[in-house]
């Protein structure tokens, strides 16, 4: 988020994750434009508005040593109108979806996305929608913990994260964030296992 700004983010869901990765032939939604590749291969690139995101040239501009999980409150539609709105002020770099585990970027890994509520903690991050809300636990399928599991192993062996819990943190852990995301459900000895080696659940 804009460090001039007070922190602000609006719950969002769904997303692109590799459909290669789950050996299913996931379809790109409506709302993605694949023509550009995106960082996470297989990936589709579903931009956000210029207005929401900061440029930069990470992590030779900042370090990125965290990724921050996040779940969204609404509809993988509504995540993506959302960060295309340039009023909304508000974008993650990846989001992922509930029913098939089908992964979109949206923000550049180099860039800064405004998600965490906290501009040290967006300068160093990556941020992960994930579709779903934090009080209904079906949203968190077998496919969305494996696409996004996927997604952060690359990330954490892309720039060196490493696959622990002061690295990979929720939301709701980010300091002067308002939000209670992932929530109560979310499984974090699963997830972190996937992360770890992904092989299955």
């Amino acid at each position: 988020m804009d460090p001039s700004r007070p922190a602000r983010r609006t719950l969002l869901r769904g997303g692109l994750v590799t459909a290669a990765a789950l050996g299913a032939g996931a379809a790109a939604p409506a709302t993605a434009r694949p023509r550009r590749p995106a960082d996470y291969p297989g990936a589709y690139w579903s931009p956000a508005s210029r207005s929401n995101y900061t440029v930069s040239r990470r992590p030779s501009a900042h370090r990125i040593d965290r990724v921050v999980v996040h779940v969204t409150q609404v509809t993988f539609a509504d995540t993506i109108r959302i960060f295309r709105n340039r009023s909304s002020r508000v974008s993650a770099h990846y989001v992922v979806r509930s029913r098939d585990g089908l992964v979109a970027q949206c923000v550049r890994d180099k860039d800064i996305g405004w998600h965490a509520g906290n501009w040290n903690h967006n300068t160093r991050s990556i941020g992960i929608e994930h579709e779903g809300w934090v009080n209904r636990p079906e949203w968190f399928t077998d496919a969305l913990y494996i696409s996004s599991a996927l997604l952060t192993a690359h990330l954490c062996e892309t720039y060196g994260i490493p696959k622990d819990r002061d690295h990979i943190i929720g939301h709701h852990e980010v300091p002067g964030a308002d939000h209670t995301d992932p929530g109560p459900y979310w499984d974090w000895t699963r997830y972190l296992r996937l992360v770890g080696g992904v092989r299955g659940l």
